[in-house]
């Protein structure tokens, strides 16, 4: 499963070894992935192969990452995908399936979640089988990834490291990770005195640090909300996170406060006024999917949250962006 985006670039598709029954599938990342592309690969995979895949490899950013977890998931899983969103609902074991990320920061290549869209919430398919079994990390991979692409999905990268170390679920295998991770995007973000390679290098390695960071412990008030916007509006991960951040001072305030100097330092214009048009049933789906996200609620404030976190707090927060 290769990113469509690759559909001419040679230096990428001419270096897959095609042998035997290998197929190669383009996959639109257009929009945020959903339980209902999950279905229809695994279908067309289904119909089109003589027997069922030996495995699965995904190359692309963290869209494609995610596809590919959940269509392994999905090939040895009945039913549809949307019915295993949540935590620890699959039952069998996945393919075999392989991770090769081409750009740096969604932790997607080393997490045990693939971030869907369903008809009724944002959520993952959380469990032990969605890892990869296998990754290939090459930092020449991400030549040519847009400017805007590369701090957006840095920047979620940096979330994860702020949710993951000012959280409730913080243990020492989170902190470690997640302060490697920190420090790494401090320097690529901040102090600038990197070559590209050594940017290329030092980002490939932040993303997987800042992915095991959260891998045992839990993102937070960022996530929670951005799932909210990408479920209504369609807004891609990476940037909805950073919107919903930008506005998060009461939570992360120093953290925020590096974020605007990021933004400032890279010439980052962000979409404003996202939210202004919406009406009070868009408010009322944004903040059912984002109070739906209970794990992520009482890593971000405690047990407790539920009597900080209202729908009230939430339209407020949502209304800046």
């Amino acid at each position: 499963m290769v990113d469509d985006v690759f559909r001419t670039n040679v230096n990428i598709t001419s270096r897959i070894p095609i042998a035997y029954q290998d197929k190669i599938i383009l996959v639109s990342t257009a929009e945020e992935p959903k339980t209902s592309q999950v279905d229809e690969l695994v279908e067309d995979i289904i119909l089109t192969s003589k027997e069922r895949p030996s495995g699965i490899i995904g190359i692309g950013g963290g869209s494609i990452l995610d596809l590919a977890k959940a269509v392994a998931i999905m090939l040895t899983n009945e039913g549809n995908a949307e019915d295993y969103q949540g935590w620890d609902l699959v039952k069998n074991k996945a393919l075999y399936h392989v991770g090769i990320p081409t750009i740096s920061g969604t932790g997607a290549e080393v997490s045990r979640t693939t971030v869907l869209t369903g008809p009724q919430r944002k959520l993952g398919i959380n469990s032990d089988f969605t890892p990869f079994d296998q990754v290939v990390l090459d930092p020449e991979l991400t030549n040519g990834a847009p400017k805007d692409q590369w701090f957006y999905t840095g920047m979620d990268c940096f979330i994860h490291c702020v949710e993951s170390l000012h959280g409730t679920y913080l243990n020492a295998f989170s902190k470690t990770y997640g302060d490697t991770a920190y420090g790494l995007c401090k320097e690529i973000y901040l102090d600038g005195n990197l070559t590209k390679k050594e940017t290329q290098d030092k980002l490939m390695m932040a993303s997987w640090h800042g992915g095991m960071s959260i891998a045992y412990s839990q993102v937070g008030v960022a996530h929670a909300m951005s799932y909210g916007l990408s479920y209504l509006l369609g807004t891609k991960h990476g940037i909805g996170n950073c919107i919903v951040f930008n506005h998060l001072e009461e939570f992360y305030p120093n953290d925020v406060k590096l974020f605007k100097e990021m933004l400032e330092k890279h010439n980052i214009n962000m979409p404003v006024g996202i939210c202004k048009d919406l009406s009070e049933k868009d408010f009322d789906t944004m903040i059912d999917v984002a109070l739906g996200l209970e794990p992520l609620w009482e890593n971000a404030i405690g047990k407790n949250w539920k009597k900080t976190i209202t729908r009230k707090k939430l339209k407020e927060l949502y209304s800046k962006m």
